[in-house]
């Protein structure tokens, strides 16, 4: 368990590897190549084995993609990843193209490329995204073609091996339901859809629904397979058998067939004649190319294992509230030493965040990050998805705000946790910035809503401070959040764009409102929260929803200014540090317990 602040890429890796691609795509009759970040899982984080992006670029972001063509190509990002971007690819091989607008697709139509055949990887797309990408190739007077052999996977003679870690049984006791009823639950589903069967692609719906977990995937505890489940509840696990742990097949049950992963197609073939469940949004266009060569009828609709894997059940939340007391203890250490020893102006961001990992790590519970720290001193901490590296870090200088994003990995629960500090006395700027980032944050934590509300609806009450001092940040407000999964989960989320899915009890999400100097400091205060029903309001005709915290670590009272806020939101702050002095007090001792208790006082 450990963070690398040396990154891999860079220009060079495209000046050896582009050529390769191209060498093997004229053997293959290609004038062109698509190629999107996104593995065969659609996983955020990318086994080595899997970063074809960053083998033929040299670019390591976690979002982009690229069009090779053979005497130009482009690479495709968005804004946080401008300056990296710029950092690992050479300007003469590669243009840099800001995603959305053109993006990969409005660059494409753009192109002149009569007669030309355009390659792409069934296997790493969506159908919605070819359906976008035949379009574009349309317009540029092209055709797409879908490669059998990935072009890359054939140029890569060095490739990693894929990864192979064990798949072990997850422990009821933090799972909180036996899987054989999570799958008698999603078989009555199919039955009612009509369905007789549903292909499961995604890691984390099968890491769920079979209650197991796996190692393949850095900071994420998923078993990279496929997964079948029928309508009378038997199901068949497709894996590597060399992942297979001592107790699995007892853990599965006798309703569960595990099969190697080499058989997937002709256990799709085998569906036949039946109507399959596949979610358009989640599986590749190769599992529809290959169910509807095989004769099965398709029913696209989202993945049935999303929405109960959303709404945590009581032992989850049991669960997750106490690996946050615990996370919260470690971060209360390390905000301690951020308030004594780090204002020296001695220590740096990757000083820093390995400091913060030593605190977790002497909880041995922790089994990983859940993603790698955002350590952002100054102007670095206006970059929302910052990565330190080696070549980036900079001292946390008095005068300067220190942003740090980060969470760990638990068996009983994943946390994810924002804190702002100051090095040194802060600017009346900086006190107001902060307040109003906290007046959002106050907002959408104290919120009480109706059934049917998604975080869109919820998304203006973050920002409605900010908007009125002409500010604003251009992330989302609130992402949904696994139990010892992925700290990134769907289908909910609190953003500006809409959101159909409304906000129900039991799901958990981030409460991240934040702001952005260019060039001199990022603000952003992030707690986690989920939904629960709320008590009843005097006067009200109807129940509402709101949201319960789970992340306890103290405010920088230091960067709040208390004339900004309204005696309800003062009120709040105290009623905030006096549960973390109640939930955290009891963990911490010292000079730190000590140190908590000042930096809880009332305002």
């Amino acid at each position: 368990m450990k963070q690398n602040f040396d990154v891999k890429g860079g220009p060079q890796i495209g000046r050896d590897n582009l050529p390769k691609l191209r060498q093997v795509m004229a053997a293959q009759g290609l004038d062109g190549f698509y190629v999107p970040h996104e593995d065969e899982y659609q996983n955020e984080y990318l086994p080595d084995a899997n970063e074809r992006l960053a083998w033929v670029s040299g670019f390591t972001g976690s979002f982009g993609s690229a069009m090779i063509l053979t005497d130009r190509a482009a690479l495709f990002i968005d804004g946080r990843y401008t300056i990296q971007a710029a950092d690992q690819t050479d300007p003469a091989l590669f243009d840099r193209v800001a995603v959305p607008d053109p993006g990969p697709f409005g660059w494409l139509a753009a192109q002149d490329l009569a007669d030309q055949s355009i390659g792409y990887d069934p296997a790493l797309m969506t159908p919605n995204d070819v359906a976008q990408f035949a379009e574009a190739a349309q317009k540029a007077g092209a055709n797409i073609v879908a490669v059998s052999e990935n072009p890359i996977d054939q140029a890569w003679r060095d490739r990693p091996a894929q990864p192979l870690q064990p798949i072990l049984p997850h422990d009821l006791k933090f799972a909180g339901q036996a899987a054989d009823e999570k799958r008698a639950e999603i078989a009555a589903q199919l039955r009612a859809d009509s369905a007789d069967a549903v292909v499961i692609t995604s890691p984390a719906s099968i890491a769920w629904l079979f209650n197991i977990r796996g190692g393949d995937v850095a900071c994420s505890p998923l078993p990279l397979a496929r997964a079948i489940l029928r309508s009378d509840g038997s199901a068949t696990l497709l894996m590597d058998p060399a992942k297979e742990s001592e107790g699995l097949r007892q853990h599965l049950g006798n309703q569960v067939t595990i099969a190697d992963l080499t058989q997937l197609e002709p256990e799709l073939a085998g569906l036949k004649g039946q109507t399959v469940s596949l979610d358009p949004a989640l599986a590749s266009a190769w599992f529809f190319q290959t169910l509807e060569a095989a004769g099965a009828r398709i029913l696209r609709q989202q993945d049935p294992v999303l929405l109960p894997k959303a709404c945590k059940n009581a032992a989850e939340l049991s669960g997750t509230a106490a690996a946050h007391r615990r996370d919260g203890a470690a971060v209360t250490k390390f905000l301690h030493w951020l308030d004594t020893e780090a204002q020296s102006g001695s220590f740096t961001e990757i000083d820093a965040a390995l400091k913060l990992l030593d605190f977790r790590a002497v909880d041995t519970s922790m089994q990983d990050m859940s993603f790698e720290t955002i350590s952002g001193a100054g102007p670095n901490g206006a970059l929302p998805h910052y990565r330190v590296s080696s070549a980036s870090n900079l001292t946390l200088s008095p005068g300067t705000l220190y942003l740090v994003d980060s969470g760990g990995q638990y068996p009983d629960g994943t946390t994810d946790i924002t804190r702002t500090v100051v090095i040194g006395p802060p600017s009346q700027d900086m006190k107001r910035h902060y307040t109003l980032v906290l007046k959002g944050h106050i907002a959408l934590d104290r919120v009480r809503f109706p059934e049917g509300t998604t975080g869109t609806h919820l998304d203006t009450l973050a920002r409605h401070a900010l908007w009125q001092a002409g500010l604003d940040y251009d992330h989302g407000t609130g992402h949904g959040v696994g139990v010892y999964l992925g700290v990134h989960e769907g289908p909910q989320r609190i953003a500006k764009a809409w959101n159909a899915t409304p906000l129900m009890p039991g799901m958990i999400v981030s409460n991240e409102p934040g702001y952005y100097r260019e060039g001199a400091y990022g603000i952003r205060i992030e707690n986690l929260q989920y939904v629960t029903p709320a008590e009843d309001i005097d006067g009200g005709d109807r129940p509402m929803l709101g949201f319960e915290c789970l992340t306890f670590a103290p405010l920088a009272r230091d960067l709040i200014e208390p004339g900004l806020l309204s005696p309800e939101e003062r009120d709040w702050v105290d009623d905030y540090h006096q549960r973390v002095l109640s939930e955290i007090g009891p963990l911490v001792d010292g000079d730190v317990a000590d140190w908590l208790a000042r930096a809880c006082l009332p305002l």
